[in-house]
């Protein structure tokens, strides 16, 4: 084995299959919020702030698939200091804000592009079955506002960031 693969330990990493993916980068944070005009919409203590892109092609079972996934990642200390506890663990929140450049294509030139990105009425659907699932696990959630201009603000705790990727499963 030589290069990345042997450094980790003989494992490949995931490849790309070129499928399309709910993205979502994951934050854990002590708090977070955003504001829309200077209106705090949402806001959280301890937990998670979920920037959440989704491509064309995705479907109510990748959202759901993905909530589920974030609200059991165990990325919060126990009492030893290791990252083996999860939201409902630590009583833990989300703020979830839904983010289209997550699908940012910068290959060429130096303005990016968002073909990548699905549709906006796909996926505000999708970003907000998102959210149904994250709550129907008994997590407490906060949203951004969809599709407007928003100012998100956090301490993140670590820090500790996270890139999901369902096509990466």
């Amino acid at each position: 084995m030589a290069g990345a693969a042997a450094r980790r330990g003989g494992r490949r990493a995931p490849r790309s299959r070129g499928l399309t993916s709910v993205r979502a980068l994951v934050q854990r944070v002590s708090r977070a919020e955003v504001r829309v005009s200077g209106e705090r919409v949402g806001a959280i203590g301890r937990g998670l702030l979920v920037l959440l892109g989704v491509a064309p092609d995705d479907d109510q079972a990748t959202a759901d698939a993905l909530a589920r996934r974030i609200v059991e990642l165990r990325i919060h200390e126990d009492a030893g200091g290791r990252t083996n506890l999860a939201l409902g663990d630590v009583g833990g929140a989300v703020l979830a804000v839904s983010q289209f450049t997550l699908y940012a294509d910068t290959r060429r030139g130096r303005r990016p592009g968002f073909a990548g990105a699905a549709p906006p009425a796909h996926a505000e659907k999708l970003y907000r079955r998102f959210c149904d699932a994250v709550a129907a696990t008994g997590t407490r959630i906060e949203r951004g506002r969809f599709g407007a201009a928003m100012a998100v603000e956090l301490v993140n705790d670590g820090p500790f960031t996270i890139w999901l990727d369902s096509a990466e499963r």
